[in-house]
């Protein structure tokens, strides 16, 4: 529809049709007023911009509880936070998790868990990992108890039901994640002592140094499960593909992705430094194959509005399906490490596209990105992958062979 300056007036006037329409307002670019069809005949607001690239939707409310005056405040602020490559939505999210620890009464643990964050929550590299699994698995149960008056019981009850639920890896990140916050708690608190004991934690002791690499037989098996659509295939072809940690690809937004290149930002990179990874055309096709969800910056998910989670599940009925068995999401990534090598990349380029420190003096003073160079190696290492996977007899006979074969004939 053509664009004009929206009024009251029209507003009141514009009537349902057999399906949704947006109204653009000529005042505000990108802002838009929505009208679902009958017999819903609800509206709202929306604004429409651009990312780092990327076109996204963010929902602003309903109308008319949002008059047109406050949407396009809001729509305004909105644009300028994505002209200025800060995504509106991750803002949102935190405004409105500020909002709620300050609604909240001091000493909850929701509220000390919001003041940990954000007082060190800058410091931490998991720390926006941290919040997530707090208000998804934490806050609903525990969040509105005083921090003083939670029981051993009560958390142990918490981790029987994330373990059920997600897996005891996660389970065991939750009760890291506490026993942080609640160590904190108590250095700054005279009288309050954390529930938090050892032997609490529901996996293994942690295991020495793994050699666990995938054997070109198991490759094919991996290779052949992840043909299976779905956003978990799609991640086990990634991290094959990118040798990247597993919370890096899951945790990725597509604000990231800048045509063939994914620049890692420093808040999520082990080392804190940004990382540039060119990716192969067989991991761009990756990508392209996932579908986008409005108003869900993550690439990888399966509800179109957190990122992929629960893993320990999700990798258990993986294994059923392709027969591998004993290897980890981290092996896929050492898989990918060896297989560099094997495809002739050198050492340093390996390890710069897995994103590990170069040591020494050539680490300190080499700050050249080497972008062409891994761009090389993740296009070699999908040629290898491609070769194990799919590989093609030799049909191209001797000419010897050949002659004979004529003279017989």
């Amino acid at each position: 529809m053509k664009s004009k300056v929206l009024t009251q007036r029209r507003l009141e006037t514009i009537k349902p049709g057999e399906r949704r329409e947006e109204y653009p307002d000529e005042l505000v670019r990108g802002l838009r007023f929505v009208v679902q069809p009958q017999p819903s005949d609800a509206r709202s607001w929306i604004v429409r911009s651009r990312v780092h690239g990327k076109t996204f939707n963010m929902r602003l409310g309903d109308w008319p509880t949002l008059p047109l005056a406050e949407a396009r405040e809001l729509g305004r602020g909105a644009i300028l936070a994505a002209k200025a490559g800060r995504d509106p939505r991750e803002e949102r999210k935190a405004a409105r998790a500020k909002a709620e620890a300050a609604s909240a009464p001091a000493g909850t643990l929701r509220a000390v868990c919001e003041l940990f964050l954000a007082r060190e929550g800058k410091q931490l590299r998991t720390g926006a990992q941290r919040r997530r699994e707090l208000e998804r698995l934490v806050y609903p149960k525990l969040g509105g108890r005083q921090i003083g008056d939670i029981r051993r019981g009560e958390v142990i009850s918490l981790l029987d039901e994330v373990e059920d639920q997600a897996g005891t890896r996660t389970a065991d990140l939750v009760l890291a994640y506490l026993r942080k916050v609640m160590n904190w708690h108590e250095i700054r608190t005279e009288t309050f002592r954390s529930p938090i004991v050892r032997g609490m934690a529901r996996g293994r002791p942690k295991e020495t140094a793994r050699t666990r690499v995938l054997s070109d037989d198991e490759i094919r098996a991996v290779w052949a499960a992840t043909a299976t659509q779905g956003p978990f295939s799609a991640l086990v072809r990634f991290l094959l593909l990118t040798a990247c940690r597993r919370s890096e690809a899951a945790d990725m937004v597509w604000s990231e992705i800048d045509g063939a290149d994914w620049l890692l930002p420093s808040a999520r990179n082990k080392t804190k430094v940004e990382l540039l990874r060119p990716l192969s055309k067989a991991a761009q096709d990756v990508l392209a194959a996932l579908p986008r969800f409005a108003d869900c910056p993550y690439v990888f998910t399966s509800d179109g509005r957190r990122p992929l989670a629960g893993f320990s599940a999700l990798k258990a009925l993986f294994d059923r399906r392709s027969g591998v068995t004993g290897a980890t999401l981290h092996d896929y990534r050492r898989t990918a490490r060896s297989l560099m090598s094997r495809a002739g990349v050198l050492s340093d380029i390996a390890e710069r596209c897995l994103g590990h420190v170069i040591p020494g003096v050539r680490g300190t003073y080499d700050r050249y990105e080497y972008r062409t160079e891994k761009q090389q190696a993740y296009e070699a290492l999908a040629g290898l992958i491609v070769r194990i996977t799919d590989p093609q007899p030799n049909v191209l006979p001797l000419r010897g062979k050949v002659a004979a074969s004529d003279e017989r004939a």
